[in-house]
């Protein structure tokens, strides 16, 4: 199926295509409108330290909903959208070490497993293209690229690491728009982080990203970057927990919730480069 068919279709509908494995695809541009989240699923013994690290990381990790102990089903964000099979791919990681990519959690769903439901910065897309801001890697159809930063977190019990970012390449002349249209939306990674040389924040090869999918940057463009819900991806290998289930990168979970939804009027002043970065 397309991505303009997908654009246009209900979270509901999408959930149950992925379900079915009819889609296994970046969830980028689906039902466009709509919130998508990121996921950290951990044994209960992990759950509140989880819980205090992203309540000091609010740009990477900005929970949108906890889920019950061994419940696999949303309540608020969802209306029931199962845990374990809604969405396209998932990873497992082992005492730090990424193990294995799966379509579904059936098969290790543990009845201690806490969800916790995280914005993602796909949110904001459908904005940003209303204010006439391009997002390469939906005009090219493929997935946003993401780095591991050396932006260390604040940490939580034993939860520790350093910030993970999205880029998107933005013309210079709309860096301010876009900085204020995704300022809007602090449940879902809010404004960048970072704008301009990619050095400043570790990344040695913007062309590399560590997940995703390299994103052209033309002339006359600035990698921007937001904030992003696979920190919590480079938290486990860097924390090793005993297990951690997340999405893969750029794999999200739809919500029946509409981006407007944790829309708020919200501006965030940043310095911008007096030259583009090229």
């Amino acid at each position: 199926m397309k991505l303009s068919e997908l654009a246009k279709m209900h979270p509901r509908d999408v959930r149950e295509l992925i379900r079915k494995g009819e889609v296994d695809l970046p969830t980028s541009g689906m039902s466009e409108g709509y919130l998508q989240a990121n996921l950290a699923i951990l044994p209960k013994k992990y759950a509140y330290d989880f819980l205090l690290f992203a309540q000091r990381n609010p740009k990477p990790c900005p929970i949108l909903e906890v889920l019950d102990e061994g419940s696999p089903l949303t309540k608020i964000m969802a209306d029931g959208a199962d845990i374990r099979t809604d969405v396209p791919r998932y990873r497992i990681y082992k005492n730090g070490e990424f193990v294995e990519e799966v379509k579904d959690l059936k098969d290790v769903w543990q009845d201690d497993f806490v969800t916790f439901v995280i914005g993602c910065s796909f949110s904001f897309e459908k904005a940003m293209l209303e204010a006439d801001v391009p997002v390469r890697h939906i005009e090219d159809e493929h997935n946003v690229p993401m780095y591991i930063t050396n932006i260390a977190t604040e940490p939580a019990g034993i939860f520790h690491g350093n910030t993970v970012v999205s880029m998107r390449p933005i013309p210079y002349k709309d860096i301010v728009r876009a900085t204020t249209v995704t300022a809007r939306f602090p449940a879902t990674h809010g404004a960048p982080i970072h704008i301009g040389d990619p050095a400043v924040i570790g990344i040695k090869d913007v062309d590399k990203p560590d997940f995703g999918e390299r994103s052209e940057i033309k002339e006359g463009e600035v990698p921007v970057f937001w904030a992003c819900g696979v920190t919590p991806q480079a938290v486990a290998m860097a924390s090793k927990p005993e297990i951690m289930i997340t999405h893969a990168p750029g794999h999200m979970l739809i919500l029946d919730k509409k981006d407007s939804y944790v829309s708020a009027v919200s501006y965030t002043h940043l310095t911008l480069p007096t030259t583009p970065y090229v």
